[in-house]
C-alpha cells in the first residue's frame, strides 16, 4: 500500500500511539468508528495572545466511518494555522505522516475575502481498522478570549481532555452545557485540565433540535484578574464592543447618497421607502455566504460592498443600515445563529453567532400591514426585524430557522438578547382548491388552483427561478405526481413568480387514469386526494430527542368532484376533528346531488414538542393516516 505525498514509517507522536494501543469496549454492531482521544490545548501568551492546540485520534470501525479521514480547517488573517500534522496506521501496521504541505488551500474568488481560507487535508490510511489521528495549532481571534468545547460527538468518545494554559495575572469562568459538572485538575501554576471518559454519542435522528442544543459542551471565559469588575463577560459589553468597532462602517458616501436619493424618489411613505431600499440590498447586491466566524465578525465599509455589489450576511447589513440612515430611518445589528437554539444565553460570547440580520425602526406613522416580524421594543419602540440576505424572502417575514430564536441587538451604547418571533401558522399558508370530474371509467380529471405563502412560496420560487421557463412544467409535474400517484399535467400557470410578495400561485390542469377502483357494482373513491398531511418520524426506534419543526403552518384542501350521473353514494367517510395544544385537524365528506365536496385543514401551532408531547403527535399521526385512507363509495347503475 502507498500513498502519493506522504512518508511512510514516519515519527508518529506518542499521544497517538498510546491512544491507539488502548483496548476498546464492546460498541454496538452499527459503530462506525470511535473517537479514542479528542484533545484541545488553549495556551494565553502574557501579552493576550491566544493560541489552540487540537488533537484528535479515531479508529474506524466499519466503512461508514471512513469519512473522518478528510480534515478542513478555516482561517483568515486573524486564524492563522501555524502548523499541521497528520499520521495514519493501518490494520497491519503501516505508518504514513502527511503535513501541512500536503494539504489544498481553497477560499473565495471574491476580493472582499481573499484572506478567507480553508485547508483540506487527506489522511492516508483511512480503511477500516485503521487509526488515524491530527494535530494542528491556530491563532485565536484577540478579542475573543473565550472558547467553546464540544465533548460529544456521532460517534462514541473514550477519552476527551481541554487544558487551559494562563499566565499568573489572569483568571477564568467555565460552565457546562448539556451535562454536569466536571472539575478541573491543577497541572502546574494557572494550568487546568479537564479530563472525561466514555463519553455516549448522540444518535441523529430526524427534526432533532441543532446538535449544540442537545450536546455536552464546555464553555471557558478568560481574562485579566484586574478587568474582573468592567462588566466583561456581559451582553451589553460585548454589544457596546461590537457598537463601537462596526458602526464606523456604516458611514455613507456620496455614491450611496445619491443611489438612496434615486431609489426613494418623492416617496413620503416610510414603509414604501423601507420597501424600495430592503429590495435592492436584497435583489441588486449580490450574496456571498460566508459565515461571520469564519469570515470574520466585522463587516466591510459600506461604501466598498455598494462599489463591488456584493457582501456577505453583515456586509449586506451594513449597507442597508447605511442607505436606511440617509432616508432618515434608524436601524440596528442583530446578531443571531441560523441553527434555532443554537445560543447559550447564560454564556455572553460571540463564539454564538454566525449571522447577521437588521431591526428598523419603524418612524411615527408607519404601518407594516401584514407583516408579522415586528418586535415592540420598550425604549425603541417598533423594530421591523428583516434578513437582507435571502433574495426570496419578503420584507416582514423571518426565514424559518431565524424564527422562535434568540440574537443579540445591538444598540449604539449596549446589547441585548432578544427573542425573534415564531410567525403564527396564517403567516404560512398552503391553500388548495380543486374542480374535478369523475368520468364512468374512474379517471379523474379538472384543474386545482394553489395559493402558497411562507416557506413554500419561497421554496418553490427559488426553485422556478433558477430554472429556464421552459423546465417549469417538469418541476411542476413533479410536485403534482408527489401529491397525486399518476397524475398527468396537461397544463400549468404560475402566478406572482417574479413578484417579491409573500405569496405565489399555481393552476394545475390534470388527468388521473383509474382514479376511482371499480369492484363488481362498487366505485371506490379517496375523497382526500392531495399528498398527506401525516409522517412516519415517530415510527421505528423509540425517539430520545425533542421533535422540531421548521416552522408553524396552516394548511386547506377544498375539493369539489363531479360523480357521474346515475351513480349514487352507497357510503361516506366519517367526519374527523382532532384537537391538540400543538396542532389540529379537521376533514369533512358531504355530498350534494351529484357534487361530492371534500375539505381538510392541518394546522402545526408549534415548531418545539418536547418529549411529553410524542405520544400525542404519534397518536395524531396515526389518525390521519387512516382518515387519509377512507373511501367513498359509489354503486354503480
Amino acid at each position: 500500500m502507498a500513498f502519493a505525498g506522504v512518508t511512510a514509517l514516519a515519527g508518529t507522536p506518542d499521544w497517538l500511539r498510546d491512544a491507539a494501543r488502548a483496548p476498546l469496549p464492546n460498541y454496538p454492531g452499527d459503530t462506525d468508528a470511535v473517537v479514542l482521544l479528542t484533545e484541545r490545548v488553549v495556551t494565553v501568551s502574557s501579552n493576550g495572545e491566544v493560541r489552540s492546540t487540537y488533537r484528535k485520534v479515531i479508529r474506524i470501525l466499519r466503512p461508514g466511518g471512513r469519512e473522518n479521514g478528510t480534515l478542513s480547517v478555516y482561517f483568515d488573517s486573524q486564524t492563522e494555522v501555524t502548523s499541521l500534522k497528520a499520521w495514519g496506521i493501518t490494520a497491519n501496521g503501516e505508518e504514513f505522516e502527511v503535513k501541512k504541505g500536503d494539504a489544498v488551500t481553497a477560499g473565495y474568488s471574491e476580493e472582499l475575502y481573499l484572506d478567507t481560507r480553508y485547508l483540506v487535508l487527506r489522511i492516508p490510511g483511512a480503511q477500516v481498522g485503521s487509526v488515524i489521528g491530527y494535530e494542528y495549532q491556530q491563532l485565536e481571534r484577540p478579542f475573543v478570549l473565550q472558547a467553546i468545547w464540544g465533548v460529544q460527538d456521532e460517534i462514541p468518545v473514550r477519552h476527551a481532555r481541554f487544558t487551559l494554559e494562563l499566565p499568573s495575572s489572569w483568571t477564568y469562568a467555565a460552565s457546562w452545557r448539556n451535562r454536569e459538572e466536571v472539575k478541573p485538575q491543577a497541572t502546574a501554576e494557572n494550568h487546568w485540565m479537564w479530563d472525561l471518559s466514555d463519553i455516549e454519542p448522540i444518535r441523529l435522528e430526524p427534526h432533532m433540535p441543532t446538535w449544540r442544543a442537545v450536546a455536552a459542551q464546555f464553555q471557558v471565559s478568560f481574562l485579566p484578574k484586574d478587568q474582573l469588575n468592567q462588566n466583561n463577560g456581559s451582553w451589553a459589553q460585548i454589544g457596546r464592543w461590537y457598537a463601537q468597532t462596526a458602526n464606523s462602517r456604516r458611514e455613507s458616501t456620496p455614491p450611496i447618497r445619491d443611489k438612496v436619493h434615486g431609489l426613494i424618489g418623492d416617496a413620503t411613505d416610510p414603509m414604501e421607502k423601507i420597501g424600495r431600499l430592503a429590495s435592492y440590498v436584497q435583489h441588486v447586491i449580490r450574496y456571498v455566504a460566508i459565515e461571520i466566524g469564519i469570515g470574520g465578525y466585522l463587516p466591510h465599509a459600506a461604501g466598498e460592498v455598494f462599489a463591488g455589489g456584493y457582501g456577505d450576511c453583515k456586509d449586506k447589513a451594513t449597507l442597508l443600515s447605511a442607505m436606511l440612515h440617509e432616508a432618515g430611518i434608524d436601524s440596528y445589528y442583530v446578531l443571531i445563529n441560523s441553527k434555532r437554539d443554537y445560543l447559550a444565553p447564560d454564556f455572553p460570547s460571540m463564539l454564538g453567532f454566525d449571522h447577521v440580520i437588521l431591526a428598523i425602526r419603524l418612524p411615527e406613522g408607519a404601518s407594516p400591514q401584514g407583516m408579522s416580524t415586528i418586535l415592540r421594543h420598550q425604549k425603541l419602540g417598533r423594530l421591523l426585524l428583516f434578513d437582507p440576505t435571502d433574495s426570496s424572502t419578503p420584507l416582514g417575514y423571518l426565514p424559518p430557522s431565524l424564527q422562535a430564536s434568540q440574537g443579540l441587538l445591538v444598540t449604539d451604547s449596549e446589547g441585548e438578547i432578544i427573542s425573534t418571533p415564531l410567525l403564527p401558522p396564517s403567516a404560512n399558508r398552503l391553500l388548495r382548491t380543486a374542480s374535478l370530474t369523475l368520468a364512468e371509467n374512474g379517471t379523474l380529471k379538472g384543474t386545482l388552483e394553489e395559493i402558497r405563502s411562507g416557506p413554500l412560496a419561497i421554496e418553490l420560487r427559488e426553485r422556478l427561478l433558477n430554472l429556464p421557463a421552459k423546465q417549469y412544467q417538469t418541476v411542476l409535474q413533479s410536485i403534482l405526481t408527489e401529491l397525486i400517484d399518476g397524475a398527468v399535467l396537461t397544463g400549468a400557470r404560475v402566478s406572482n413568480l417574479h413578484d417579491s410578495g409573500p405569496a405565489i400561485s399555481v393552476s394545475y390542469d390534470f388527468t388521473v387514469p383509474a382514479y376511482a377502483q371499480q369492484i363488481g357494482k362498487l366505485f371506490l373513491l379517496r375523497s382526500c386526494l392531495l399528498g398527506h398531511k401525516g409522517s412516519a418520524v415517530l415510527e421505528g426506534k423509540p425517539r430520545k430527542q425533542p421533535l422540531v419543526f421548521d416552522n408553524t403552518t396552516s394548511e386547506t384542501d377544498m375539493l369539489n368532484i363531479s360523480l357521474p350521473p346515475g351513480y349514487p353514494i352507497d357510503e361516506l367517510p366519517k367526519s374527523a376533528n382532532y384537537a391538540y395544544p400543538f396542532a389540529t385537524y379537521k376533514s369533512e365528506t358531504t355530498v350534494s346531488g351529484a357534487q361530492l365536496q371534500y375539505s381538510r385543514t392541518f394546522e402545526l401551532k408549534d415548531v418545539r414538542l418536547p418529549s411529553q408531547n410524542l405520544d400525542g403527535l404519534k397518536k395524531l399521526y396515526a389518525d390521519i393516516a387512516e382518515d387519509e385512507r377512507s373511501v367513498v363509495v359509489l354503486r354503480a347503475p
